[in-house]
């Protein structure tokens, strides 16, 4: 069985979500909702793996909890010993329907999750710091003492914020020291975080001409602007991100210039005409960058006649082979 949900159809993110997480985590001054197949209270000796998978625009965690357990099931023993989290980063509008607005439940902007943005709700929390509290829950070795890999996998939105987090992100660096392996999978987002003011050109990477476009390169797009809370040093925060497990997983069929979800302004336009081939740019980009010798550590998967569809992406072969290794 495949459970499809294409990121399509008469939702709006504007909406409220049909359902809020049931399970919790502290985020210190306020709660986090998010969903998980085994009890996040409990200690789960045994799980070896883990899989926390980011929703898309529409924040419904539980569509892609749904999706991500099916994958599970499919990768047979592969999936066996590991646990899925799907974490939830709300809106106001959420909680108000739901009538969690005095729940303590963290909210963000519609868009301002997306890039680690900090909450609407007080105290101020980066979207980027709530992931990073669902991976120090993983990494406690109390309660997860056999777990050795991890993996954030996010698609469309959830790709965008997924791939700002493998920039920006701090977990990587503290699982590593307690032998867990991080790797970050980026599927079909609108866009990505370039690294340097450089964007496609010609078949190569050039400097364009910003007139059309003068914020072409300023954050969420490039890292001109970047907010104080996200860094500072940038050419630490490049170092570091090249050093990471970084798996970009495209569609092939995500090729339509006029998806009704697709970032259409000239920041996005810059890199490319539509999400798969921005996809290709970037990892092309990439060893522009850094060199071939990137291949070691971030790989690029293409799923053939999928398109903007996190189901089908997540349990395509190619999508299991990275999501269950």
């Amino acid at each position: 069985m495949t459970l499809t949900s294409p990121e399509i159809g008469k939702v709006s993110q504007k909406d409220p979500v049909a359902t809020v997480g049931d399970q919790r985590l502290d985020l210190g001054s306020a709660g986090l909702a998010l969903y998980a197949d085994a009890p996040l209270s409990a200690p789960e000796p045994g799980v070896e793996h883990a899989v926390v998978v980011i929703h898309g625009t529409l924040r419904n965690a539980d569509v892609y909890f749904a999706g991500m357990k099916e994958a599970k099931r499919m990768a047979g023993p592969a999936g066996r010993r590991s646990l899925v989290v799907a974490p939830q980063l709300l809106a106001r509008v959420d909680l108000e329907t739901h009538g969690l607005l005095a729940s303590g439940l963290a909210w963000w902007s519609l868009d301002g999750w997306k890039h680690g943005g900090l909450s609407d709700s007080a105290p101020a929390i980066s979207s980027f710091a709530a992931i990073d509290r669902v991976l120090d829950h993983l990494a406690d070795r109390s309660r997860y003492p056999d777990l050795r890999s991890v993996v954030v996998a996010g698609h469309s939105a959830g790709g965008q914020i997924g791939h700002r987090y493998a920039v920006l992100g701090s977990a990587d660096e503290k699982l590593a020291k307690l032998g867990i392996a991080l790797t970050h999978i980026v599927a079909n987002p609108s866009a990505y975080l370039y690294l340097t003011p450089e964007r496609p050109a010609g078949g190569g990477f050039a400097v364009p001409d910003a007139g059309a476009c003068p914020d072409y390169d300023v954050y969420k797009y490039g890292l001109a602007k970047l907010p104080a809370h996200l860094g500072a040093d940038l050419a630490e925060l490049r170092t570091r991100y090249a050093r990471r497990r970084v798996a970009f997983l495209l569609g092939e069929a995500d090729n339509d210039p006029n998806h009704p979800q697709l970032d259409r302004t000239c920041l996005a336009m810059a890199q490319g005409p539509n999400r798969y081939d921005r996809g290709l740019a970037f990892h092309a980009y990439e060893r522009f960058l850094f060199g071939e010798e990137i291949a070691a550590r971030h790989s690029l998967s293409t799923v053939p006649g999928v398109g903007h569809d996190n189901a089908r992406m997540f349990q395509s072969a190619q999508g299991l082979a990275l999501l269950f290794p």
